[in-house]
C-alpha cells in the first residue's frame, strides 16, 4: 500500500472512531471504573490504537458535565499520586444501552450498503417495492 493510501486509511479510521469514541469509553467504563491511561490501553488492545490520552480527557470531561459519568479519586497501586477514576451513572448506563442499539442498526445498514445490498429487496420476487411512475400513470 502506498503512503498516500495508508494515510487515507488512517484518516478514515480516525474519523470513524471520533464518531463513536464516546460510546467506546462508556462501554469500557461499564466493564469497570477506569482512569485515563487505562482507556488508552484498553482501546489499543481492541485494535483502536489511534487514540491518545489528549483526546480522551476532554471527552470524559464533557461526559461528566452531561451526567453520564462521575469520578472519584483513589490511591495509585504504584504508590504515586491518587488517580481519577470514572464510573457510569444511571444516565450513562441508559446512554450506553441506547448507543449500542443505534450502533447495531447503523452497522447493519452500512454493511448492507458496502456489500452491495443497499436496496431492501423482497426475497421472493426481487422487487424493491419502489414505484416507477410512467407517463400513463399521471
Amino acid at each position: 500500500m502506498t503512503k498516500e493510501l495508508s494515510a487515507m486509511h488512517d484518516q478514515r479510521r480516525s474519523q470513524l472512531l471520533r464518531g463513536v469514541l464516546d460510546l467506546c469509553l462508556l462501554a469500557l467504563i461499564g466493564e469497570q471504573p477506569r482512569y485515563g491511561y487505562e482507556f488508552v490501553e484498553a482501546l489499543t488492545e481492541s485494535g483502536l490504537d489511534l487514540v491518545s490520552e489528549g483526546s480522551i480527557y476532554p471527552l470524559l470531561a464533557r461526559m461528566e458535565r452531561a451526567g453520564l459519568v462521575d469520578s472519584y479519586r483513589a490511591p495509585s497501586a504504584a504508590g504515586g499520586a491518587p488517580r481519577k477514576y470514572y464510573r457510569l451513572t444511571d444516565a450513562g448506563t441508559a446512554e450506553l444501552a441506547a448507543g449500542r442499539a443505534t450502533w447495531g442498526t447503523f452497522t447493519v445498514a452500512v454493511s448492507r450498503t458496502l456489500e452491495g445490498q443497499g436496496g431492501a429487496q423482497n426475497s421472493d420476487t426481487g422487487d424493491t417495492g419502489a414505484r416507477h411512475d410512467t407517463a400513463d400513470d399521471q
